[in-house]
């Protein structure tokens, strides 16, 4: 990887630590690892022995975004910028909304769901040719960019709470609430997957599902933080060996339970979405038959390209989650 992505992310690193963009690491693993048990056998053969792979690339869109500029539009789309609820003005086919607000209007506000379509093709592609390296990388990434259309915060332009003095609250929602609840009492069995006959119709009515919620998401942390002492609102925490400020539990649960449980929820929904994007996909293809295994070349670019990936983040990342002013953020 060129010297340049080295310099890139360099760069990022003495402006601020890199924060939450989407669902979180532990969230979209374990997303794209609970999706594989709602598969049918025809796909498990192939996915199951690989499920720590998906797993593990989960994050790599994330990661990815850093060092290429049209990566961070893939993950949301800011929809109040085209009205009020449902946003009928803004059409729902890309040729269309093109010619109506223009290519650079829509990645400035965001591209998700037309994205997901592209990726749709790309696995189904994948499928078809039965090349297992690109399913397995079409199948980690389209489970990243459908989560992310799951996020209240994905589908608002107050995406982290920057206009209304709730810097944070992305982090809040995605990342400290799974890391602390999901392993306690959360259930990740969804059901099997389902086959999805209008995809673009399901992306957007997923995305329309976030956005509806993204005012309840703000609202109800506005009220509890007025409701709460605000020495008690952060506490610091050991996490992996490092003391390190974050939301307190306490006010973590609180926020979860007068939200009802909404992340949970949104979580399960992106596990069955997720699962069924993938199971849909593979009928498209033909159904085609899978291999048990697959043996992967150390020389394959596809790995090639994740393995550098993977060392330049682990160069640069921090686990220190503080929320940090970003630059157009206002």
């Amino acid at each position: 990887m060129r010297r340049w992505v080295i310099a890139l992310l360099s760069g990022w690193m003495m402006v601020c630590p890199l924060p939450g963009w989407s669902w979180g690491f532990y969230a979209h693993e374990r997303i794209n690892e609970w999706a594989v048990n709602s598969l049918p056998p025809g796909m498990q053969i192939f996915f199951r022995p690989h499920q720590s792979f998906l797993k593990r690339h989960a994050t790599d869109p994330d990661k990815r975004r850093y060092a290429v500029k049209e990566e961070a539009p893939r993950h949301f789309i800011d929809l109040d910028r085209y009205g009020t609820y449902p946003f009928d003005s803004l059409p729902r086919q890309w040729a269309q909304a093109v010619e109506k607000y223009s290519a650079d209007t829509l990645q400035k506000h965001g591209i998700v769901p037309w994205w997901l379509e592209i990726m749709m093709g790309r696995l189904t592609k994948a499928f078809r040719e039965k090349d297992p390296g690109r399913i397995l990388q079409a199948a980690a990434e389209i489970g990243h960019y459908l989560s992310d259309a799951h996020v209240p915060l994905h589908a608002c332009s107050n995406h982290n709470g920057q206009f209304s003095g709730q810097r944070g609250i992305h982090g809040l929602w995605e990342s400290r609430i799974p890391e602390l609840l999901a392993e306690e009492k959360w259930n990740f069995w969804v059901g099997p997957a389902f086959y999805i006959q209008d995809p673009p119709a399901f992306f957007w009515s997923r995305i329309l599902e976030s956005a509806h919620a993204s005012d309840s998401v703000l609202r109800l942390e506005r009220e509890l933080n007025d409701q709460t002492d605000p020495s008690k609102k952060y506490a610091y925490e050991e996490r992996k060996g490092k003391l390190i400020r974050q939301y307190a539990t306490d006010y973590t649960r609180q926020y979860d339970q007068v939200m009802n449980g909404m992340v949970e929820r949104r979580m399960r929904q992106s596990i069955q979405s997720v699962a069924s994007i993938w199971y849909t996909c593979w009928v498209l293809a033909g159904q085609p038959d899978l291999p048990a295994t697959s043996k992967k070349s150390k020389n394959d670019p596809l790995q090639e390209s994740t393995r550098d990936l993977d060392r330049l983040w682990r160069r640069f990342r921090t686990d220190e989650p503080e929320p940090c002013k970003v630059k157009g953020e206002g």
